[in-house]
């Protein structure tokens, strides 16, 4: 994800967004992306509003008016619009990962990368966010990483497991899902035989 974001070289291989050569041609790119890390940073005293149009200014966007209005616009689209005139350092962690999503989204990109989005919100936050994404997604190409099943059940089409840099599998997650059915059992067992009962595990693995 780093790599297709233009921040860090491929070992080897290729990309290809579009008919965008990604390891040749990063400014190409980095004009129709939009990318959400786990941590991102702001400035503090900053409002909202001013650090959308600040974000503008770098992305390109030079005209005021114009600005304006798609500030304006991503503001309510997050469901932020309320709290423009509020400094970023009072948004609790649901309203950053918003903010996060409206900062992704300028210059209309074709793709957002979104990374571990939900990790640490509460409940209410989780799903106003995935609403979000999910709303996001029926425009744009977006490339979620979370280990939170569920965000993957609830949000992808289309999703792989990756270990090490190595894809493990692909494909729709329902059927992936449905292929483990039968293979997963639960058991409850007392605490004080919680090593043993490993060993057991553990033991019946290996033959």
């Amino acid at each position: 994800m780093r790599t297709i974001a233009t921040l860090q070289e491929a070992d080897e291989g290729s990309i290809t967004l579009d008919t965008i050569d990604v390891l040749k041609d990063k400014d190409s790119v980095r004009r129709m992306l939009g990318y959400l890390p786990q941590e991102f940073g702001v400035y503090p005293k900053l409002t909202a509003e001013d650090m959308l149009d600040h974000l503008a200014v770098l992305k390109g966007l030079r005209a005021r008016g114009e600005r304006r209005d798609m500030v304006a616009a991503l503001l309510s689209q997050t469901n932020l619009y309320d709290v423009r005139k509020t400094k970023l350092r009072t948004f609790s962690g649901g309203m950053k990962q918003r903010f996060g999503i409206a900062q992704a989204l300028i210059g209309d990109p074709k793709l957002i990368i979104v990374d571990e989005p939900t990790a640490g919100l509460d409940p209410a936050e989780r799903n106003r966010f995935l609403n979000l994404l999910g709303s996001i997604s029926e425009e744009v190409i977006v490339i979620l990483s979370t280990h939170i099943v569920a965000d993957v059940r609830e949000l992808c089409t289309r999703m792989a497991i990756i270990d090490n840099g190595e894809v493990l599998m692909e494909g729709n997650p329902q059927s992936a899902v449905d292929g483990i059915a039968g293979r997963i059992w639960k058991k409850a067992i007392d605490g004080r035989d919680l090593e043993s009962h490993g060993q057991t595990c553990t033991s019946a693995r290996s033959g």
